[in-house]
């Protein structure tokens, strides 16, 4: 590159630079085609070749002029001259470039390069400027066009900046000293590489004793051990960033860092009280909730999860506790019905312990703690309790009015024990069959029972406290009536009985059975027989079938209808009875034209026969109207 020097004054670096010069034009000259070079429409016709052919002597040798940033005095800051300058100003001086014109001028005459106004390195660090010398009277150049660079030399006049705030950062608790926290990091807009302008060092202004920060590098640790999260969670460290490596004169700047220490398991549950004290009315339902107990601990979130646990001494199963798991209490509940009468008052320890145990910062039995539990049983006015919850009496269905069937017992189990009156609900017994003494609850009977209407009667009885709340309660009885033999057995039905024409001795006539109203325990067992007379019967005899049915036979041949039409025969049944009952049933048998297969029609039995005392002339007569009321018709 053609260097240029401002005035020079030694003869030897002279004469060195005009051999330098004139040798680099020459080589320039032989290189370059003519295509490598643009006219200046400033120059003439012919400018290019004339300055492929021309030349120069190189005599300048110059080095970057420096101007100081954010001076407002236009200045001189460097001068441009050509050895082949003469006194009459013969060569003109020309300046282009950045900011030539705007940020810096030159003196065409003397080549003076002066300011036009404030520089900012940190808006444009440097200028590249190029610089022409011409002959005033033909306006070509008397030295090849050259670059030469203004630098803007830095000064001190940016404050520092922190990068990416907002600085937060967290540590766990009882972290040991040293341990990283965070890095801040600051930036200078000054140059780095002149001076202390842009060397930045770190300090503590608030954060002392418990953090310290690296001056170089801005990391910042801790310096105090067992920093304690129950006792304060959040720090406010203020950092402090100075440039000129902390000296006097320098900027500075600031910054927070929000430090929140999180939570380890250090903490065991405590309890705040040695007792809990609660009362339950012995009323109250199983799952009835009895009271709550709190064991704290400064832990957060996983490490302050806790289980309860009761320890009954008298292992009675009466209470059991669960953990409420929103508020970590341990609730209280009634698991077995409660009796004031029978025990006031329950004792018991309760523990909690931590569901995850850490022993780097506790022992394992300090992640537990005991407290004890009293609990005492309130008396609550109870109905009356019957001695039983139902009750089931027998009675024999004979048995007479004022007969006792049974007691019922309810007494007052509350400690005044107040009187007790006996009721039987009337809807219960609609009849009033039955009557109890209201004051000891006896049963009696007020009205004959029958089996047979009313095998079993449930009365409900209610016992009543005479005092105080008028309290009632009630209970069932439920009477079974026993059978007694009190129903003659009889026949099942009315039989419709018919001997066929014709029908042989032995043959069955009909087959029989009997029912009975009683119902014996062995079950029933009838005996059948014909009434007792004094000739045996001719026609018919009945054979007992041991089976609770008996077949009428036929005792004799050639049944008629002209001889006979019916026959009645008595038939009496006898039960197993105690004593033995027994009923007597008239059958009609009536003498039928059967048909082949046994079948009797009904127009084949007459309903009623005429009596065998009717005279011969009464019949002719009969005979002798029907036949006159005949011809009439026809």
């Amino acid at each position: 590159m053609d260097q240029w020097i401002y005035t020079m004054r030694c003869p030897g670096i002279l004469a060195l630079a005009i051999i330098l010069s004139m040798t680099q034009c020459c080589v320039l000259s032989e290189s370059r085609s003519p295509h490598g070079l643009k006219s200046n429409p400033q120059l003439g016709e012919g400018s290019i070749t004339t300055a492929l052919h021309r030349r120069f002597r190189r005599t300048w040798v110059w080095e970057p002029m420096l101007v100081p940033e954010e001076d407002p005095t236009p200045r001189v800051i460097g001068q441009l001259k050509s050895d082949n300058e003469k006194v009459d100003n013969s060569i003109k001086y020309i300046l282009s470039g950045e900011g030539a014109g705007e940020m810096f001028e030159i003196d065409e005459y003397s080549g003076e390069i002066r300011t036009l106004q404030k520089l900012d390195r940190e808006q444009k660090a440097f200028y590249v400027l190029q610089a022409q010398a011409l002959d005033r009277s033909s306006n070509e150049p008397v030295e090849p066009q050259s670059e030469f660079i203004i630098k803007v030399q830095d000064i001190n006049d940016n404050i520092p900046q922190f990068q990416n705030e907002p600085y937060i950062s967290s540590i766990p608790e009882m972290c040991p000293i040293g341990t990283t926290v965070a890095q801040v990091t600051a930036t200078d807009a000054d140059d780095p590489l002149f001076g202390n302008n842009a060397k930045l060092i770190y300090s503590i202004l608030q954060g002392e004793p418990y953090f310290s920060v690296e001056p170089k590098t801005g990391i910042i640790v801790t310096s105090m051990s067992d920093m304690d999260r129950e006792a304060r969670e959040q720090y406010l460290v203020v950092v402090q960033v100075k440039d000129m490596l902390g000296l006097s004169g320098g900027y500075s700047a600031s910054t927070t860092v929000t430090i929140s220490l999180t939570d380890v398991n250090d903490n065991g549950p405590t309890f705040q009280h040695n007792l809990y004290t609660f009362a339950v009315p012995e009323s109250a339902p199983v799952g009835t909730t009895v009271g709550r107990i709190k064991a704290d601990d400064g832990d957060l979130g996983i490490h302050a999860r806790m289980n309860y646990s009761l320890e009954d001494l008298e292992d009675s199963g009466t209470f059991k506790v669960q953990t409420d798991p929103v508020t970590q209490e341990g609730v209280v509940l009634l698991a077995k019905s409660l009796d004031y009468e029978s025990k006031r008052r329950f004792v018991m320890a309760a523990e909690a312990v931590n569901d995850h145990i850490d022993t780097h910062f506790l022992s394992y039995n300090e992640f537990r703690d005991r407290t004890t539990l009293k609990i005492v049983v309130e008396d609550v006015d109870e109905p009356p309790i019957f001695s039983e919850p139902d009750y089931k009496w027998k009675i024999l269905e004979n048995a007479a009015t004022g007969t006792i069937v049974g007691t019922v017992s309810a007494r007052d189990t509350d400690s005044v024990n107040n009187p007790i009156r006996y009721s039987i609900d009337k809807s219960s017994d609609i009849r009033k069959a039955f009557k109890i003494d209201p004051n000891n609850g006896t049963v009696t009977i007020a009205k004959p029972l029958d089996r047979e209407e009313e095998a079993w009667h449930n009365l409900t009885i209610t016992a009543k406290e005479t005092k105080q709340n008028h309290l009632s309660s009630s209970a069932v009885v439920f009477i079974q009536v026993l059978d007694i033999n009190d129903n003659a057995p009889m026949l099942a039905r009315d039989y419709k009985s018919h001997v066929c024409e014709g029908t042989q001795s032995g043959e069955l006539i009909q087959l029989i059975n009997a029912v009975d109203l009683d119902d014996p325990k062995e079950g029933h067992h009838f005996y059948f027989s014909m009434v007792t007379e004094k000739h045996i019967n001719p026609n018919f005899t009945i054979r007992d079938n041991q089976d609770n049915s008996a077949s009428i036979l036929a005792r004799r041949s050639s049944f008629t209808r002209s001889d006979r039409t019916q026959y009645l025969l008595p038939v009496m049944v006898v039960d197993s009875g105690s004593p033995a009952l027994s009923s007597t049933t008239t059958l009609t048998i009536s003498v039928c034209s059967c048909q082949p297969a046994g079948h009797c029609p009904t127009s084949g039995v007459e309903a009623q026969a005429l009596p065998m005392g009717v005279s011969l002339q009464t019949l002719l007569g009969l005979v002798i109207c029907l036949a006159t009321f005949t011809d009439r018709l026809c």
